[in-house]
């Protein structure tokens, strides 16, 4: 597998969806603000998004994909995987209708729950009724991780990729057609637009995928449920999975409890926050994890240790190199990148100042997300599942101690920062477990190179501090004015880091040129010390 290539083409893809999603969440900003119905509407939305990402970025592949790996080892023509597919489908359907249901019917307990017991403000019949019509998407978004995690496995990471694009494509059309009716004057109808476009955009990624996963050779029917071996072994190995691989989503789900007990606005900062985290995040951390996982299963199942030793080099490398400086580049640089996309229309300068605060804090964890997307295959890849379950949990318990010691302070900043906190620690422990049990150790060259990657990244910090006053009075302007000053800002410390991390030899030339050939990635892998 070529590394750089399939983690190009994740990445890529993923860029391309988070480029519509800013301008969903810019478009949506202006027409709901941070008011009664845009918090409504972020709480409704995140409880099945919560639930997707678990699934689709985390445990259902990471147990998936090695078993499905192993089937097509074992048999050439597919059936065995196949038939493995099918099986899955079949109890998971019914599983996901019986889940969604039950949900549904309990969603104003649950609204209720998150609303500081009814006492926030938001348990509403409006509330209930867009968290309705939004979790559905969870059933069809689950089926569509199955789907997408056959493709992966075959190595074909562009249809799954693209897959997201559609979500915001949908949401997009929702609020524009919103806008048009209403002009941006009524937040509650744009609210229920929204809710029906994630439905709709559900049910048209699952209909892209399956016709891919199609169209790679793979037939689909749904047989009556049935127990089998594998599906004991893959439920064995998603329960803990789904708590071990998503302590960022189960870290994000314990934040709505908080987020129900603070002031109106305080879904919406965060979620307006988050998507500038997420960016780096997505395009850098999960590409690399999903890319680098089958290649790991490989690897440990020909016991080639050297080879899973470099892939997972090679990813830390790689992550750090693009991950930190983008940390850097989004606390230093926060508020100008708030003011320029978000604040316009109803969501205020006062809305952009809190949102910036919330954005500095959480890529204090930035890097450290990343890093947990790229250790954690090292463990599901042996059939681990276990050990990040409990590196989660301590991570869990320090991140709600640190919520309670840090929100009657500061508020929502300090909800940001005491998730960026526990990432940290996840992050230690997990490498502490695989360098303990001799399944991964960092060498002084790439430890040597991520100090490098550090003073480049420093050093364009440094421009970005100094150079954002110049343009204070374009970041608000019109659009060109927005969009050049932050051109320009970001142009200036991008130059910066690449000069300074080519000087320093943060990059290595090498590497990089070997890693655009073919086969190179595994080359690399496989190269001794």
């Amino acid at each position: 597998m070529n590394l750089l290539k399939s983690t190009g083409t994740i990445a890529g893809l993923t860029m391309v969806s988070r480029i519509f999603g800013f301008v969903r969440d810019i478009i949506l900003a202006r027409v709901l603000g941070a008011g009664a119905a845009a918090d409504s509407w972020q709480l409704a939305f995140q409880l099945p998004n919560i639930f997707r990402r678990l699934f689709a970025e985390g445990a259902f592949s990471a147990a998936f994909v090695p078993l499905f790996n192993r089937k097509m080892e074992e048999d050439e023509q597919r059936s065995a995987a196949q038939n493995f597919a099918i099986d899955v489908l079949s109890v998971f359907v019914p599983i996901l209708l019986v889940f969604s249901a039950i949900m549904m019917l309990a969603m104003p307990g649950i609204i209720w729950l998150i609303d500081d017991f009814g006492e926030g403000g938001r348990t509403t019949p409006f509330t209930i009724s867009l968290a309705r019509i939004t979790f559905p998407y969870l059933a069809l978004i689950s089926l569509t991780t199955l789907f997408a995690a056959i493709l992966n496995s075959v190595s074909r990471f562009a249809a799954a990729a693209a897959a997201p694009i559609m979500l915001n494509v949908c949401m997009i059309t929702a609020l524009l057609i919103s806008y048009g009716m209403s002009g941006g004057s009524d937040t509650r109808q744009a609210a229920y637009f929204l809710a029906v476009g994630v439905a709709s955009a559900g049910l048209l990624q699952l209909l892209w995928l399956y016709y891919w996963a199609r169209k790679a050779g793979f037939a689909f029917a749904v047989r009556k449920p049935k127990i089998t071996t594998d599906i004991k072994e893959l439920g064995i190995l998603i329960l803990p999975a789904v708590f071990g691989a998503g302590i960022y989503q189960i870290s994000r789900f314990v934040d709505l409890f908080f987020l129900g007990r603070l002031p109106e606005g305080s879904f919406v900062y965060l979620a307006m926050a988050d998507r500038l985290n997420q960016l780096p995040l997505g395009i850098i951390g999960i590409a690399l994890g999903t890319a680098i996982l089958p290649a790991l299963s490989r690897f440990i199942a020909r016991d080639d240790q050297a080879g899973a030793q470099r892939i997972q080099s090679n990813a830390i490398e790689l992550a750090m190199l693009l991950t930190i400086p983008a940390a850097l580049a989004l606390f230093f640089a926060a508020g100008p990148l708030v003011t320029a996309f978000y604040v316009g229309g109803n969501f205020e300068a006062a809305d952009g100042q809190t949102t910036a605060q919330v954005v500095a804090a959480l890529v204090v964890g930035l890097p450290a997300y990343v890093l947990v997307k790229v250790l954690i295959p090292g463990f599901f890849a042996r059939k681990d599942t276990r050990t990040p379950v409990y590196t989660a949990g301590i991570s869990l318990l320090i991140n709600i101690s640190l919520n309670l010691l840090l929100i009657p302070r500061f508020g929502i900043v300090g909800l940001a920062f005491a998730g960026a906190v526990a990432a940290w620690c996840n992050c230690a422990m997990l490498y502490f477990m695989l360098h303990t049990r001799g399944h991964y150790h960092l060498e002084l060259v790439l430890l040597g190179r991520i100090v490098r990657i550090t003073l480049s990244a420093v050093g364009m910090a440094a421009v970005l501090y100094y150079g954002q006053p110049l343009g204070d009075h374009l970041y608000g302007g019109n659009i060109w004015q927005r969009v050049g000053s932050i051109a320009a800002l970001v142009s200036a410390g991008g130059l910066v880091y690449a000069a300074l991390a080519w000087i320093t030899g943060a990059v290595d030339r090498e590497k990089i040129m070997m890693l655009t050939k073919k086969k190179a990635a595994e080359k690399a892998a496989t190269e001794e010390q």
